[in-house]
C-alpha cells in the first residue's frame, strides 16, 4: 500500500489545527477529528483512490474509542502504510494561558456557563490532566513536539521539516534551549552545558549567537567545550544503532544553556553537522527561532 500517512494527535490547545494546515500546505489530504472506528475503512478508501499523502487529526473528541488507535496503527504498518505519528504537547501553564486568552472551552470540561473564575480554573486544570491520562498511550508511540514556547509559524516550520526528513533511517533532532524558560517536553535526551565558558560575558560576543564565526572561534578555543562535544558525540554514537533497531523514527537531543543563544546553539550546529553525514539530522533553536 503506497500511502504516506501522518497522524496528528495531542493535547487540546497544543496547535493541532496549525499542524494540519502545515500538512495541507505540503500537499496532504487532511481530515480533522476522524472517529477511530472509521480509520481502517478510510485508509482502504484512500488506497482505492490511489491517494499518496494523507494526514489525520485525532484527539479526545474521539471519546471511548481512542484506546483502539495504537492497535490500528500497528496493523496499518504491517499492511505497508508509511506512517508517521506526531504528538503535540504543551505544559499545563501554557494550555491554561491559551484557553484563558481565547476563552475556548476544553472538550472535557463539563462546567459550561460558570462565572466563578477560580472554579473555572480548577475545572480546566482537571480536564487537562484527565486528557493527559487518556492520551498517554498515543504519546508513547509518537514523535513529540513541545509547542509550549513556540509561535504558530515555528510549529509549521517544524512540521514541514519532520515530514520532509527521510523515513528509511533514524532522524536526529538537535534542539537548543534556555534553561530559564524550561526544558522542552519533547526531549529524549537533555544535556546541560551551563558549566561551559560563556560568551555572554565577552562584550563583543554578547549580541552574537553560536552560529556566528567570532563565537564559534571563541568556543573552539576552550578545552571544556571540546570535551563536552566529544562526550555527547560518543554517547550518541554508542546508542544510535540500538535506537534505530528499536524502530525509532525520531530522537530529540536537547542541549541547554542559560540563554539559549551561544553555547547550546554552537553545540547543536556542530553535532547536527557531524551526525548528518550518516543519519538524518534536523536543527531547532527554540529561543533564536522565536526572536
Amino acid at each position: 500500500m503506497n500511502l504516506d500517512l501522518v497522524l496528528i494527535t495531542g493535547m487540546s490547545g497544543s496547535g493541532k489545527s496549525v499542524a494540519l494546515h502545515a500538512l495541507e500546505d505540503a500537499g496532504y489530504y487532511c481530515v480533522d477529528n476522524l472517529p477511530p472506528e472509521l480509520l481502517t475503512s478510510f485508509i482502504a478508501l484512500q488506497h482505492e483512490q490511489q491517494a499518496t499523502r494523507v494526514a489525520i487529526a485525532m484527539d479526545v473528541r474521539s471519546g471511548v474509542s481512542l484506546p483502539i488507535v495504537p492497535q490500528q496503527l500497528e496493523a496499518l504498518r504491517r499492511d505497508g502504510v508509511s506512517l508517521r505519528s506526531l504528538f503535540l504537547d504543551a505544559t499545563t501553564d501554557a494550555l491554561l494561558r491559551r484557553y484563558s486568552e481565547t476563552r475556548r472551552r476544553h472538550p472535557l470540561s463539563r462546567q459550561e456557563g460558570r462565572t466563578d473564575v477560580p472554579e473555572q480554573h480548577r475545572v480546566l486544570m482537571q480536564a487537562i490532566e484527565l486528557e493527559r491520562e487518556l492520551l498517554a498511550d498515543l504519546r508513547d508511540g509518537a514523535d513529540v513536539i513541545d509547542t509550549s514556547l513556540i509561535r504558530p509559524a515555528q510549529l509549521q516550520s517544524y512540521i514541514k521539516a519532520l515530514i520532509s526528513a527521510p523515513q528509511s533511517a533514524l532522524t536526529l533532532v538537535f534542539e537548543s534551549f534556555a534553561f530559564k524558560r524550561g526544558v522542552p517536553l519533547d526531549a529524549d535526551y537533555v544535556f546541560d552545558v551551563r558549566m561551559l565558558p560563556n560568551p555572554h560575558y565577552v562584550p563583543a560576543l554578547r549580541p552574537l549567537t553560536g552560529r556566528d564565526t567570532p563565537v564559534i572561534d571563541w568556543l573552539r578555543g576552550h578545552e571544556d567545550v571540546a570535551r563536552m562535544y566529544d562526550d555527547i558525540e560518543q554517547f550518541l554514537s554508542h546508542w544510535l544503532d540500538a535506537l534505530a533497531r528499536d524502530h525509532r523514527s525520531y530522537v530529540t537531543v536537547a542541549i541547554g544553556c542559560t540563554g539559549g543563544q551561544h553555547r547550546s546553539v554552537f553545540l547543536v550546529e556542530q553535532l547536527a553537522h557531524t551526525f548528518g553525514a550518516r543519519w538524518g539530522a534536523l536543527k531547532r533553536h527554540r529561543e533564536l527561532d522565536a526572536a
